[in-house]
């Protein structure tokens, strides 16, 4: 893992993340992104198994409805691609040159 990636999963999963932990996980998955999708998908599913919602009347109240809001938003942008990972494949298709193609329209030969 160059210094690029591990700026990028950091950036995405925080400066508390293991580093050791994610250049393991880097090696074995091949991508920056599937590491972090991996780790978010470990982070939420360790969420949903405990309680959303703990109250004690007129004590305390704490929620983590919220968190577990975010990481589902995080995790979806993720899959979707929004933010470029350093190790993204890029698209053949992309010349980097964003015009558009001209298209001539003919007419058809009457019958």
């Amino acid at each position: 893992m160059n210094a690029a990636v591990q700026a990028w999963l950091v950036s995405q999963l925080g400066p508390k993340t293991d580093l050791v932990d994610l250049n393991a996980r880097y090696m074995r998955l091949g991508t920056a992104r599937a590491t972090a999708i991996e780790v978010i998908r470990e982070r939420l599913a360790a969420l949903r198994a405990q309680p959303s919602t703990i109250n004690v009347s007129s004590v305390v109240g704490v929620s983590y409805v919220e968190n577990i809001k975010a990481y589902e938003r995080l995790l979806a942008s993720l899959v979707a691609g929004d933010d470029p990972a350093p190790d993204d494949p890029t698209d053949p298709c992309d010349d980097g040159d964003n015009t558009l193609g001209l298209v001539y329209l003919v007419e058809r030969p009457r019958r």
